[in-house]
């Protein structure tokens, strides 16, 4: 679906999820659509689509904000690292089940148990109606739509956009801008890390510094 403008793309996300994937194919969108985003920031990231998408699809329920972020009863949610103490691992996908102002915390329902979050404890997990390419990588859903335009420059690259449509087992929509798919079509190389890492290496080899610790 074309949107060259950020603003009509983050709408036509929205309605897509809301409204016409659900009449189209009987898909579920609070189960079954994920919306995946090349970055985090903008009108088509991952905050302000978290936000849109929450209240187009789970418009009403007690909620509690922390750290920047808002859950609501009722919302999906993605635990960001592993827990052992709460036997919850980085990528485990939930359900807030219950917010509890009284108590100060939180139920989620994953797959197989319940897990109580302290109000303090709520920087480990995050809204997931939308999240980043890289957060669903090994992941898959029954349906992907995923916003592609000139603003995530910065990651339009061949093999993000590979990983976000193959993510997909039924249905993938792309909503944006034939220009910006054009170009990560285009960009095949990867972006270099300057992580020092050979000099630190070679330092070590010849003496020169600190081992290093692997």
């Amino acid at each position: 679906m074309e949107a060259d403008d950020p603003e009509a793309a983050a709408n036509a996300v929205v309605r897509i999820c809301a409204e016409r994937i659900p009449a189209r194919f009987g898909l579920r969108p609070m189960r079954d659509v994920q919306v995946l985003c090349p970055m985090n920031r903008g009108a088509v990231g991952v905050h302000q689509l978290n936000d849109r998408l929450r209240e187009a699809l789970n418009p009403v329920g007690t909620e509690i904000t922390r750290f920047g972020r808002t859950f609501r009863e009722g919302d999906r949610v993605l635990q960001t690292v592993t827990d052992y103490g709460k036997d919850v691992f980085n990528g485990d996908s939930g359900w807030v089940t219950e917010v509890d102002h009284a108590a100060g915390r939180i139920a989620v329902s994953f797959e197989e148990t319940s897990v109580d979050y302290d109000f303090s404890e709520l920087d480990e997990l995050q809204p997931s109606f939308a999240m980043t390419v890289h957060r669903a990588q090994g992941s898959e859903f029954p349906a992907v739509v995923v916003p592609v335009l000139t603003q995530h420059y910065p990651m339009l690259q061949r093999n993000l956009l590979y990983t976000t449509i193959t993510r997909g087992r039924r249905l993938v929509v792309v909503v944006g801008s034939r220009r910006a798919l054009a170009m990560a079509v285009r960009n095949d190389r990867p972006g270099e890390r300057n992580s020092m890492l050979g000099i630190r290496l070679s330092r070590t080899e010849t003496g020169g510094g600190a081992a290093l610790h692997v």
